[in-house]
């Protein structure tokens, strides 16, 4: 009961934080979009595109001329997204928070399984066209959407992984997040060694008003409801980072990078733990039968 309650408070803290943090950027002149050129040549698949950031992050890159190819795990909102795209920018042109509903059907922990492993596997599969597409001076870039709770993730690759039960949902949501860092991490390690023409970021969108806090506290809800246009993102904002990440000419060949408010942040420094990123991949990869190449070992 203490362990839970003490994750919990960690995890609340952090989100005050942050709001506290857009709260006063929003008071000195808000958020602005970054300009980014058009880039019709290029394609971007987005997970989680069918709500919240993840759509606002689908919309903005058709805008810039991207080919958008929109993933989630709603076939029915998949239609509809891709529908108001093509409305919006032509023809041519995911996540879980405090989920209780227990195990994905492949047995993992929903955070575990939606927020990390899904995209570790999917991120293992999409690397040889990846390679394929990149070239010098024109790489692919693999954007991961991390979050500032990271910060308080256990840094233990069994309670990442959710073989060891974290004491509450807020504690598996940041330790999640903190997979995600590890991973990306990692990956860029990985991309530089081989010589590839891809890079890895880490992105955090902030505090984003979506219904990812549908399973918060009542406490929490009240403050979304009647305090999120004033202290959180909204989805357009929270997009912002990604859409930058995805297609600002500044990140072109940049790879390893955490970032927030489209600018360079820190990451918690138990992500750059080389040892606990090569436990982690290794299990991430016996779990889940993705076959990357080892690097440094």
């Amino acid at each position: 009961m203490l362990a839970a309650l003490w994750a919990a408070l960690r995890v609340y803290a952090v989100g005050v934080a942050v709001t506290m943090v857009q709260l006063l950027r929003r008071l000195r002149g808000g958020f602005r979009p970054p300009e980014l050129p058009l880039q019709a040549d290029r394609v971007a698949i987005v997970t989680g595109a069918t709500r919240g950031v993840g759509l606002s992050t689908a919309c903005q890159l058709a805008r810039l001329g991207m080919r958008v190819i929109v993933a989630g795990n709603d076939e029915h909102r998949g239609h509809e997204v891709v529908a108001r795209i093509q409305e919006e920018s032509g023809p041519e042109s995911a996540g879980v928070m405090l989920d209780p509903s227990g195990n994905t059907k492949d047995g993992f922990e929903r955070h575990v399984g939606v927020n990390f492993l899904g995209h570790f596997l999917l991120t293992s599969l999409l690397l040889p066209a990846l390679r394929a597409s990149g070239h010098q001076g024109r790489k692919s870039r693999v954007i991961t959407v991390c979050s500032s709770t990271h910060w308080v993730g256990q840094a233990d690759v069994a309670r990442l992984l959710g073989q060891s039960p974290a004491p509450c949902a807020l504690a598996a949501y940041a330790g999640s997040k903190l997979a995600l860092a590890l991973f990306s991490l990692r990956l860029q390690r990985l991309l530089s060694a081989l010589g590839d023409p891809v890079t890895a970021n880490i992105v955090d969108p902030g505090v984003v008003d979506t219904a990812l806090f549908a399973h918060a506290g009542w406490g929490t809800r009240a403050v979304q409801r009647f305090l999120g246009w004033l202290l959180f993102k909204t989805p357009d904002e929270g997009a912002w980072t990604s859409v930058y990440a995805a297609a600002s000419p500044k990140l072109e060949g940049i790879g390893g990078r955490y970032l927030r408010d489209e600018a360079e942040a820190e990451v918690l420094g138990a992500a750059r733990d080389l040892e606990l990123q090569g436990h982690l991949w290794a299990e991430s990869c016996r779990l889940t039968g993705a076959a990357w190449v080892a690097v440094g070992e």
